[in-house]
């Protein structure tokens, strides 16, 4: 790779690097919503809600479609942060 490649680049993952953490900033505010609805669910069978997933990836389909984004990156990130705080929700749910 040329230097001039190389600067071009290390520019290109400092801007990555920041929005990073920007992401982190959104997926603690998104974390904290997360657990009041989970101090609202009365029951661990409340934890999925097929429907409601269903319908945030339509629209995050459509979303991505509508912004140039290729719906397959969007689905799998979305898919894998709906899972990942469903799991959440299990290990953190508490009977009342």
């Amino acid at each position: 790779m040329s230097p001039l490649n190389k600067k071009k680049l290390s520019i290109i993952r400092l801007k990555l690097d920041k929005l990073d953490n920007s992401l982190i900033r959104i997926i603690k505010k998104r974390t904290n919503l997360v657990k009041k609805v989970l101090a609202i669910k009365e029951k661990k069978n409340q934890i999925i809600d097929k429907k409601r997933i269903k319908m945030i990836l339509r629209n995050i389909k459509n979303k991505s479609l509508s912004n140039g984004i290729d719906p397959k990156i969007t689905n799998r990130i979305w898919k894998n942060m709906i899972f990942a705080y469903i799991d959440f929700e299990k290990r953190n749910f508490k009977k009342k």
